[in-house]
Formats: structure tokens, C-alpha cells, sequence
């Protein structure tokens, strides 16, 4: 459904809950005992029904219903979930019809509530059993007690246009205080002057040369002079033939 089920007329203001999930039955008997009714004993009553202080009558859906001594011997039960939900609903009504400015005394004149939506679910495990998962709906419109004047129409309240901001003008500094910045001065680089007493070398690989093959001939000449003390002393064995 799309909209209010009932006519908004003039010096009217509505709200309405949509795929709520609590039980229809009870939200629709909580709805039937605030219809026509002061919209603050109304707030009254549901909070006091929110928190089970008081029971609810229920004129309808009743069967095998307790009767309560507070009802005069009536059917009735403590619908908690069932009364803050519509608590909630008749509150955003109220600050919609205070919004629009229709005063301050209100008058609940539409109080329903309906099925919405049903899901049929199986039971997960021995023998499916179908059920359904079903959700609802609520809808309060409230009307103001104070008659507005002939060819006056009210408008809700603007808000308030924030002044532009300027940016903030920088303050120049006095001449009196300003530092003359000075060319930074860059010294030339000089090349660098060459060691003239540095003998040149187009061949810088000969020199290393010679160093490694000295090395190699003093290393030969300690490794003769060991094999001559090793063997020194020792006869040389001659094998005949024959």
C-alpha cells in the first residue's frame, strides 16, 4: 500500500510504520483504544501498556483470553511490543503536526493497523510443517484543536541562512619593517690545477706487471731452496737391470 489508507484533511498530520514485526491482532486492538482519544492521555496510556503497569482490552481476537479485574471482568492481556510500537508512531505524528504549526492540542483521529507482508517458511527438520512469517503495519493521523483563520496557510519553519564567510585579507607588512633581500652571490669554481710533478703514465698496467712477476720468481726460488734441504742427505737408490 502506498500512502495513508484514510484521507489527511486540513489541520492534519500522519506517520506510519511499515513492515513492522509484531502481530497485527495485537497492534490493531492497541490501535482501537486510543482512536478518538486525547493525544496526550493517549501517550499516557501506551507508556504505561509498554511496560505492563496496565492491561489492554481486547474487543476482538479474544478467544480463550484471561478476564482481568482491572477491565471490569473484560478480556484482556499486556501487549509490551504491541503498545511501544504504537507509541513510537504517535510520537513522529505529533512532531510532524508541530512542524507544519497546528498548535499544541492534538486529537488522535485515525488509529489502524493491518497485515502487511506474509512469508510462507518450512519447518527444517521431521514433518515439514508450513508456516508464515507475517508482518504489519501502522498508521496514526492526528488533527489540532486550533482552527486557523480563513485564507492562512501554514508553512513549516525555515531554517536560518548562514552568512558567507569572507576569507581573512592578508596584512601586508610596512615598508618600514620589509628586509631588501639581496642577489645571492655565486662564486665561480676554479678547475682544479694538475700535479705537474706527477710523471704520467700511458701505461699504468706495466708497472703492476713487473711487481707480479717478482713475486713469482722469489716464490720459485724459496720453493727450490726447501726441496734442496728436504732432500739433502739421502742416497739415490740406482735399480740393475737384468
Amino acid at each position: 500500500m502506498k500512502g495513508y489508507s484514510a484521507e489527511i484533511k486540513e489541520n492534519c498530520a500522519g506517520a506510519r510504520l511499515e513492515g513492522v514485526d509484531a502481530s497485527y491482532k495485537d497492534l490493531c486492538q492497541v490501535c482501537g483504544r486510543i482512536r478518538s482519544k486525547d493525544a496526550v492521555w493517549a501517550m499516557d496510556f501506551l507508556d504505561k501498556a509498554s511496560r505492563a503497569e496496565i492491561p489492554v482490552l481486547y474487543k476482538r481476537h479474544n478467544k480463550k483470553l484471561g478476564h482481568r479485574r482491572e477491565l471490569g471482568g473484560k478480556k484482556g492481556r499486556y501487549p509490551k511490543k504491541a503498545a511501544g510500537i504504537v507509541l513510537k508512531v504517535l510520537k513522529s505524528a505529533l512532531a510532524n503536526a508541530m512542524v507544519k504549526g497546528f498548535g499544541e492540542e492534538y486529537d488522535v483521529v485515525t488509529a489502524t493497523a493491518n497485515k502487511k507482508h506474509a512469508y510462507p517458511r518450512l519447518q527444517p527438520k521431521g514433518r515439514r510443517g508450513r508456516s508464515y512469517y507475517v508482518l504489519s503495519r501502522v498508521e496514526i493521523i492526528v488533527h489540532g484543536r486550533q482552527e486557523l483563520p480563513s485564507g492562512v496557510e501554514v508553512s513549516p519553519p525555515v531554517a536560518a541562512e548562514k552568512k558567507e564567510e569572507k576569507p581573512a585579507e592578508k596584512k601586508e607588512a610596512s615598508p618600514a619593517k620589509k628586509i631588501e633581500e639581496k642577489p645571492i652571490e655565486r662564486r665561480e669554481e676554479k678547475p682544479a690545477v694538475k700535479d705537474a710533478a706527477k710523471p704520467k703514465t700511458d701505461m699504468p698496467h706495466i708497472e703492476h706487471k713487473h711487481e707480479a712477476e717478482k713475486e713469482m720468481e722469489a716464490e720459485h726460488a724459496a720453493h727450490e731452496r726447501n726441496a734442496f734441504e728436504h732432500n739433502k742427505g739421502k742416497r739415490e737408490v740406482v735399480k740393475r737391470e737384468g
